[in-house]
């Protein structure tokens, strides 16, 4: 079930729209402030938020503003009776999903959220893919820095896990040295040079017990993650 924010400042149309996606098997928390809003994004997870435009002390623009740097990946529409192309191009330059202008169909809303949902969806599950890394029998989750070998899981620290995610977008080829300490470390210095040799040592333990699996060490170059058939 999607749960979906709605931020309406009038309390009879909220209620109304509330009622409606109610009924379309959705899961809706209504408030009328941005404020309010921002407080519940805190607390819960959503799947999208329909945001007005003109609310009391924060108006949507900036609320669509706070979404963003918080959770840029969360979709909103813009509801609204502000039917400007001005207003409508600042709403797609802050990252909204879509802009329906009020009066508002129902029937197509949920239309149109749904189809925002199915998107994101797909999205998500893409981004999952590109984030999970097979190594012989262990299997590694780059998101959720998890290293699993038959039900067993090790959880990372995230330079673990930032650089056998490295490794393995290399797997079979060489990952110069500078690259991983600039792109990890931020730089290619003697102490970050040891300390990169530490973490190395480390994913090596781990993956010990998967034979077909090793970092080999490329004299004064970098390091290849060799997976052997």
């Amino acid at each position: 079930m999607y749960k979906v924010l709605i931020v309406e400042d009038d309390p009879g149309f909220g209620y109304i729209l509330k009622e409606y996606l109610e009924l379309s098997d959705l899961e809706v928390v209504l408030v009328t402030e941005g404020e309010l809003a921002l407080r519940q994004l805190s607390k819960q997870n959503f799947d999208i938020c329909l945001l007005d435009i003109m609310l009391p002390k924060m108006d949507g623009f900036t609320l669509a503003g706070e979404i963003r740097k918080n959770q840029p990946e969360l979709p909103f529409i813009f509801l609204t009776a502000k039917s400007l192309k001005v207003d409508k191009l600042k709403g797609f330059r802050l990252g909204c999903d879509d802009f329906i202008v009020k009066p508002i169909d129902e029937e197509l809303l949920l239309a149109r959220i749904q189809a925002i949902m199915h998107r994101s969806q797909r999205h998500q599950s893409l981004q999952e893919e590109k984030n999970l890394f097979h190594l012989g029998a262990f299997e590694f989750n780059a998101q959720n820095q998890q290293l699993s070998l038959n039900g067993n899981s090790q959880f990372l620290t995230d330079k673990e896990a930032q650089l056998l995610q490295l490794l393995c977008e290399h797997k079979n080829r060489l990952l110069p040295r500078n690259k991983a300490l600039t792109q990890i470390w931020g730089n290619t210095d003697e102490f970050n040079r040891k300390s990169m040799d530490v973490f190395i040592f480390r994913l090596r333990k781990y993956l010990e017990k998967e034979e077909s699996i090793r970092i080999k060490n490329i004299h004064g170059k970098g390091f290849i993650l060799e997976e052997r058939g």
